[in-house]
């Protein structure tokens, strides 16, 4: 446990968090903030040797320069679910505690990638803009829809909260549920496939849960794609990183599937302009989580590891490469 402190511990705060727990955390701490590069680089030459945690609310990520610039560095608090932008190997090699906000964004992310499903299947987004531009009258409708949801195959490919999430809602729309992950979950309904090959060679809609990184970049390519089918359908409210953009284009170009959603973007918050030509995607600016319900529950956890690391050691919710760590102190 951390000894008693005479003053504030100073945070390298990468973002702002919701009111009221942006001005709890200045209460709490001695907060130095960021929100472009040149920030971060400002505050590292003129105080990297106070920072003790970082607070990582926006895009600007943790990456092992960061890290190595900071000697007093213990711990990551990272506002979100996802932490593919944290050099995790460079965090471990310091011993650094990092912490994320899970089991808070579940239940938003899972209804966001159903409501995306169905407006893949059924043309909705087309459909909008078709009214929206004037064009619905009673000589002209608007295309009968494709796709339909009977009788489709589900596959998930990752099956942690989020994916399970998606596995509970998925009976209430008659579909049949098949999941990919590194191992069976124990007690789950849906059909277990040792492989994503395996899977997309059994269903025609692919949802995509599984978290970012190199041991998943690209796993969505244009073999995947190709077994998905014509009546295919591919979903993404993971990390962009997953899928190969230019394969899902090509793809959806040459109609070898029906359609596409996705929330998440390599590189994002730019998207692909080929992307956005095509009228058989669905494109969301990634707003899975994104109502202020979850917002400020987010803020919350992250607000409350920062305490609990401060004030007894023992973060709320470390990630599990984090968790060897935490048992051996």
């Amino acid at each position: 446990m951390p000894e008693p402190r005479q003053k504030k511990p100073v945070l390298l705060v990468l973002g702002r968090l919701l009111t009221p727990y942006d001005v709890a955390l200045r209460e709490r701490f001695t907060c130095h903030d960021a929100i472009l590069p040149e920030n971060v680089a400002r505050i590292v030459a003129s105080h990297a040797h106070e920072i003790e945690a970082i607070a990582l609310i926006n895009e600007l990520g943790v990456d092992g320069q960061l890290i190595a610039a900071l000697p007093a560095l213990a711990m990551i608090a990272n506002f979100g679910a996802g932490y593919d932008d944290i050099d995790l190997a460079a965090a471990a090699a310091r011993g650094l505690v990092v912490t994320n906000t899970p089991d808070v964004t579940t239940e938003e992310v899972a209804d966001v990638a159903m409501a995306l499903l169905v407006m893949a299947v059924r043309n909705l987004g087309a459909a909008e803009r078709f009214l929206r531009a004037g064009k619905w009258s009673d000589s002209t409708a608007f295309p009968l829809s494709i796709g339909t949801l009977r009788g489709r195959r589900l596959g998930i490919f990752g099956y942690g909260r989020i994916g399970q999430a998606v596995a509970r809602r998925a009976p209430a729309f008659g579909l049949e549920v098949a999941y990919h992950s590194r191992c069976p979950v124990e007690g789950s309904a849906g059909r277990y496939f040792p492989s994503l090959r395996e899977m997309a060679e059994h269903v025609d809609t692919l949802m995509i849960c599984a978290a970012g990184g190199a041991g998943t970049r690209h796993s969505i390519n244009s073999e995947i794609l190709d077994l998905l089918g014509p009546e295919g359908i591919l979903v993404n409210i993971s990390r962009g990183s997953v899928v190969d953009t230019a394969a899902l284009t090509q793809a959806l170009r040459d109609r070898r599937i029906l359609g596409a959603a996705l929330d998440v973007y390599e590189g994002e918050p730019q998207v692909p302009p080929a992307l956005l030509e095509l009228d058989n995607i669905v494109l969301m600016p990634h707003l899975g989580s994104g109502s202020q319900h979850t917002h400020r529950m987010m803020a919350k956890l992250t607000y409350d590891n920062l305490v609990a690391w401060f004030e007894t050691g023992r973060p709320l919710t470390p990630i599990v490469e984090s968790e060897a760590w935490i048992r051996a102190v």
